[in-house]
């Protein structure tokens, strides 16, 4: 496809322009071209998403195709179909096709309104408002009428609405701040920088003028790699004469830019999707990617068509009951040509149209019987299924949108059901994926406490939102022996950082611009204690320290990475010191210490207190340098940092020189906020023996903090590290620790598995992805940090397939569409800005912690009575139609129908449909809140037990036994021929209708004998079906009077009602079909009691219900467990780390308190404890932290844009 505008030829043809050879900075055929503010000459994909199942043209085949890969439903459609044939069904013509059509329709109903839903979702992002800058003005335009080659304005907190070219901003030297969470869950800022030589282009007219063209690579889904080049002439008019020449198509591009500088673009550059803008008060940003191919939705996938596990199992029993019908018919067809040529001459009169002579008149005879028997035994496969199913699904789900107890006041955002077809898998979630920011936690960093010369503050818990301990400043303005320490603690908390302030115009409060959470917590945390940072140029800071202004001179910056695990500012004080101001992790801060130990006890003493409950900590150091060192240091500095090889490595080795004899001045710990009742709900989640996985893309310092804090991982739990680079050391990794896992390899054990997305990638691999498997179900907890979107969807597919278990993946961002879609159920967390998970997901919540109720109450209630219903369903059907088999004993397998056609066909449809409906909307086997204080009962939804081969077919041969009862005991009773007074006698019909009221009476009350929850509308249900045929049979006697239709009914209902065999049977013959059942319900409550039953039981006594876990009961003791994890692990070195300090003997015995699970300690030769640290810090951004908070004066007034 050309990408260049189809210019009309002209009436003469240009003189023949000798060949030009090509230049180098021809684009390749297969990138991108885009000409900015061009937009009309070029095609590309449009902007509107869509995460809807269907449109308009879709609807019909994507509909037919889900609704036929149900067997039930193509089986009815052969038997509507074979029904049209003259002469073969005894049943009508329209007793099949009717149904069906309903059902269909139903169906599409239902469908429609759950996907009008995701449309209105998707219309929500669509219709999102950005001003666009087209032909030399500004407008309002929605999102989906973005194109490729506009110009767009973002302003602060909004998101980005395609993928862009940064051009320039607010900021100084065109840089941005973007939150990214939602594409790879990152808590910390991003700092972008747009091209040097778009930066100045920050009014409308420098963007009205303003020609060029950006060469870029194809879409596609690398979040973090981009390469592209931007064009921009110094000659504007010249160039844009140039894009409008008439000859383009036969000039070479290259002869067109070959004048112009070709600026790299790359990942520093660009603006994706799904990303929002954050302490920068605009961006102009060119549009290079929309809709589809933005690396956003290139990293989701097609809304999938998902079925639940009952359904899949149904549809296999569906296709075993079509073989037995199929026997049936074949042995009733074969039956009857016995029968026919035994009793040939006997009956002649039967036979007189039929001449035997030829061979292919009885073949045509036999195919017409095969035929009629399977359309009489169609029924054995009931099609009032579907329907019913559609309709309780759909009520279900409304259940679920009405429940007050998932409705977020905040946010004023109830639970959404987006699909109602997944209702019974929530109550069979065996493996839950989470993601961490936004779903676990709020992204909100709030200091908490901190230790200062060897004392703790912040203990007052009345303010949720401020650090609130007075002693503080008490202390530092008294006469406190610690005063000197905590004044150098709140000072460098307000100058060790890179933070900017902002003042609001309007209020004249102080804001603070960071990319860092953690750091804008510091600084808050200083402004809340009098020490306020107020001013940052290139050369220093001014710091309000308790009201006194005070400057200090930034003289160099210690970078923070990972590896370093600290930042260092060299700063000289008002008083002219140089100080050496470092905040770090502990072990490194400790290191780094002088011979001044004050404290250092004390504070590492506290540390372990801030980490045991989850808290983030830093250490806070300082040391005084002589000018002498400074300026013999700062030469080597400079050296290091213009250094061509090795230059990191040179100033990690200068950074030591300066960064020592430390003095410890307290640390510092910050509180990764968690939502609402995040601990309790993944505590009861656990019980319910479900397994949770984090999948985050946060650093794993922070994954494993919020692991803390949110009780997945304990203190008492140890915990296998995997960090490795390569393919070989992954697998050797994996391979050791699977070994040394021994027997204890496949069981749960009292473990924590966290691994990073490097070693993930290889972990995934064919030849690694069973070990990594093996280690990860042998661990009761796994956290996956620094994974990408993609990845996250893997690890849920590979334990989909792997395992035989429904999975649940649940998440708020972008960047988790991907594993929503991937596992059996995807939930999604709504009303928050970001939309793009719950707009995926097939039920969306305000908070994780309504997921408890969800999957314990709701899954659970929704499952049991789903599974009721459809083994119900198939009982009443089989009881009745196995009946039509016994008949045909008796009739020569004619065909022959026991009971009056339209009798039939309402069976489905009125007599008993009520009792199924009742039972899959009111059942329950015990009340929401005695669900969720003992989740343990979710285990038996969990386990599939209640339906599946043996228990389906335990009810089909219940139904058969019912069948024969009801039958053969009614032809036993009507053995003699019953006379009236008008001298008529019984016949079929009569002998059916008898059979069909102890058949609607003995279903009915089976109904009873399996509903626990009785309600007004169960007992309706129930009795009103039984009364609803009596009064059926008494009006469609009378029928024939009135409309002369159903002529062999007509006073049939005083023939039944006064016969004495009928009261007779009806006392003695349902009972008898239903003691079985009785006796054995009455000898499962008192011999097999189960826990179901024990609460039922409880509850109907209003005691208090307390069920303890069966599963510990299946551990070895702790001793064997732990003589055999130590047996096998004791070589386990440093990739295992202990969760906290313990006290090994010789005998390899580790001291650990009692849990609520059995403990097993990995034993390792080295003890190291975990101290919390966890900071975010954006590393190897655009721009370096030196270099960014220089280019900053606050003093200046910033561009305002347009």
């Amino acid at each position: 496809m050309s990408y260049w505008p189809d210019y009309q030829p002209l009436s003469e043809p240009p003189p023949e322009e000798p060949a030009i050879p090509e230049s180098p900075y021809s684009p390749s055929p297969h990138n991108r071209l885009i000409f900015i503010n061009k937009t009309e000459s070029q095609k590309f994909c449009s902007n509107e998403i869509s995460t809807a199942k269907y449109n308009l043209f879709t609807f019909l085949p994507k509909f037919l195709f889900e609704q036929f890969r149900k067997y039930a439903n193509i089986f009815f459609l052969f038997i509507a179909l074979m029904q049209q044939i003259p002469n073969v069904s005894p049943t009508g013509r329209y007793t099949t096709a009717v149904p069906l059509m309903l059902i269909l329709s139903v169906s599409a109903i239902k469908e429609i309104i759950e996907d009008i839903k995701r449309h209105r979702a998707d219309g929500n992002v669509n219709n999102r408002l950005v001003a666009v800058h087209r032909n030399g003005k500004w407008m309002d335009v929605r999102w989906k009428d973005v194109l490729v080659g506009d110009i767009v304005k973002v302003d602060d907190g909004a998101y980005f609405p395609a993928d862009l070219i940064l051009l320039s901003s607010s900021e100084p030297q065109a840089m941005c701040y973007i939150e990214t969470s939602n594409l790879d869950g990152e808590t910390n800022l991003k700092l972008r920088q747009g091209s040097p030589a778009t930066s100045s282009i920050v009014t409308g007219e420098k963007l009205t003028e303003l020609r060029g063209m950006v060469e870029c690579e194809p879409p596609n889904r690398f979040l973090y790699e981009f390469v592209g080049n931007i064009r921009i002439g110094s000659n504007i008019s010249a160039k844009r004469d140039a894009f409008e020449s008439k000859f383009m198509k036969k000039i070479s591009l290259s002869l067109a830019w070959q004048h112009l500088d070709a600026v790299p673009l790359g990942p520093d550059q660009i603006l994706l999707r799904g990303a929002c803008l954050k302490n920068t008060s605009w961006i102009y940003g060119l549009v290079i990617y929309t809709g589809h191919q933005s690396k956003l939705m290139l990293n989701s996938t097609t809304t999938p068509l998902k079925r639940s596990n009952v359904e899949k199992m149904t549809n296999k029993q569906i296709l075993l009951l079509f073989l037995l019908l199929v026997l049936l018919s074949l042995v009733c067809a074969v039956a009857n040509h016995i029968w026919v040529l035994s009793n040939e001459d006997a009956h002649w009169y039967l036979f007189f149209h039929v001449k035997w002579e030829y061979g292919d008149l009885v073949r045509t005879n036999f195919g017409y019987n095969l035929l009629t028997f399977i359309i009489l035994y169609n029924n054995l496969i009931p099609i009032s299924l579907q329907v019913t199913l559609e309709m309780v699904k759909f009520v279900q789900a409304i259940f679920i949108n009405w429940d007050q107890d998932m409705y977020y006041e905040r946010t004023k955002t109830h639970a959404n059901a987006r699909t109602s077809n997944l209702n019974e898998e929530l109550g069979q979630i065996k493996f839950l994926f989470s993601d961490k920011t936004g779903t676990l936690t709020q992204n909100i960093m709030r200091f908490s406490k901190c230790s200062i010369a060897g004392i703790i503050y912040g203990n007052n818990e009345e303010s949720k939102e401020k650090f609130n301990d007075d002693r503080v400043l008490k202390n530092l303005q008294s006469e406190h022996e610690t005063a000197p320490i905590i004044s150098d603690f709140l000072m460098l908390l307000a100058v060790c950082h890179t933070v900017v302030p902002q003042i609001d115009e309007n209020t004249g409060e102080i804001h603070y611009l960071a990319s860092s959470p953690d750091e804008a917590a510091l600084v808050k945390a200083a402004k809340e204690m009098k020490h306020v940072f107020t001013t940052r140029t290139p050369d220093y800071v001014v710091v309000d320290m308790l009201g006194q202004p005070a400057k200090y001179l930034i003289l160099n910056v210690l970078e923070f990475t990972s590896k370093r695990k600290r930042m260092s500012v060299i700063v000289r004080t008002p008083d002219n010191r140089i100080l050496l101001l470092c905040k770090g992790a502990d072990n490194v801060i400790y290191e780094r210490l002088g011979s001044d130990k004050t404290y250092t006890e004390e504070t590492l003493s506290h540390l372990e207190q801030f980490a045991s409950v989850g808290l983030r900590t830093l250490c806070l150091a300082k040391t005084e340098i002589s000018e002498e060192f400074y300026k013999e240091w700062s030469n080597t500095f400079y050296k290091a940092s213009t250094a061509i090889q090795d230059r990191e490595q040179k100033l990690e080795e200068v950074a030591e020189l300066i960064e020592k004899d430390l003095q410890l001045l307290g640390a510092t710990a910050i509180e990764d906020r968690l939502q609402d009742g995040v601990p309790e709900t993944i505590d009861i989640l656990s019980k319910a023996d479900i397994k949770i996985w984090v999948l985050t893309g946060d650093k794993q310092e922070t994954a494993i903090n919020i692991g803390y804090s949110c009780k997945l991982l304990n203190h008492s739990m140890d915990l296998v590290i995997i960090n490795e680079n390569s393919l070989d050391t992954t697998r050797d990794a994996l391979v050791r620790h699977k070994a040394q896992f021994g027997e204890m390899l496949g069981k749960e054990n009292y473990v924590g598995l966290i691994i990073d997305g490097q070693s993930l990638k290889y972990a995934l691999t064919c030849d690694c992805k069973q070990d990594f498997l093996d280690i990860a179900l042998s661990c009761r907890a796994v956290i996956c940090c620094r994974v990408s979107p993609l990845q996250k969807a893997e690890l849920v597919e590979l334990v989909k397939v792997s395992q035989n278990a429904i999975t649940l993946a649940i998440g708020d961002g972008a960047n988790d569409v991907g594993m929503i879609q991937a596992a059996h159920v995807g939930v999604g967390i709504s009303g928050e800005e970001g939309l793009q998970a719950a707009c995926a997901s097939d039920y969306s919540i305000a908070q994780f912690r309504f997921l408890q109720k969800l999957l314990l109450v709701h899954g659970a209630w929704s499952y049991s009575r789903v599974c009721k219903l459809i083994l119900y369903c198939f009982y009443k059907n089989i009881c009745l139609y196995v009946i039509q088999f016994w008949f045909q004993l008796s009739n020569g397998y004619s065909g022959q129908i026991l009971f009056e056609r339209w009798t039939l066909g309402l069976y489905n449809v009125i007599f008993t449909a009520a009792p199924p409906i009742a039972m899959g909307l009111f059942d329950r086997f015990c009340s929401a809140e005695t669900m969720m204080k003992n989740p343990i009962l979710y285990k038996d939804s969990q386990t599939g037990n209640l339906f599946n081969v043996v228990t389906f077919w335990v009810w089909i041969t219940n139904a058969i036994f019912h069948a024969i009862v009801l039958f053969w005991m009614t032809v036993a009773t009507l053995r003699y021929d019953v006379a009236f007074p008008d001298g008529k006698v019984g016949d079929y019909l009569f002998l059916g209708n008898f059979v069909y009221t102890y058949v609607v009476i003995t279903v009915s009350f089976k109904a009873g004998l399996e509903i626990v929850a009785w309600t007004w509308l169960t007992h309706l249900a129930i009795w009103g079906s039984i009364v609803c045929w009596f009064m059926f049979l008494v009006v469609y006697s009378h029928v024939y009077e009135l409309i002369g239709f159903s002529a062999e009914m007509t006073g049939m209902d005083r023939y039944v009602l006064s016969c004495s065999l009928f009261w007779f049977g009806l006392l003695l013959i349902p009972f008898t079909a239903l003691l079985r059942d009785i006796v054995w319900k009455v000898i499962r409550r008192e011999f097999f009691k189960t826990h179901r039953q024990s609460v039922q039981e409880l509850e109907k006594a209003h005691k208090e219900i307390k069920i303890e876990s069966t599963l510990r009961k299946k551990l070895r003791p702790i001793s064997e467990r732990a003589r055999l994890l130590s047996r096998n692990l004791m070589n386990l070195g440093d990739r295992i780390v202990g969760g906290r300090r313990t006290q090994t003997s010789a005998s390899g015995d580790t001291a650990h308190d009692s849990l609520s699970e059995v403990p097993i300690h990995i034993v390792s030769r080295e003890n190291i404890h975990y101290d919390g640290f966890a900071f975010s810090q954006e590393e190897h951004g655009a721009v370096n932290q030196a270099e960014y908070i220089r280019a900053y004066d606050t003093r200046q007034a910033k561009p305002q844009g347009f």
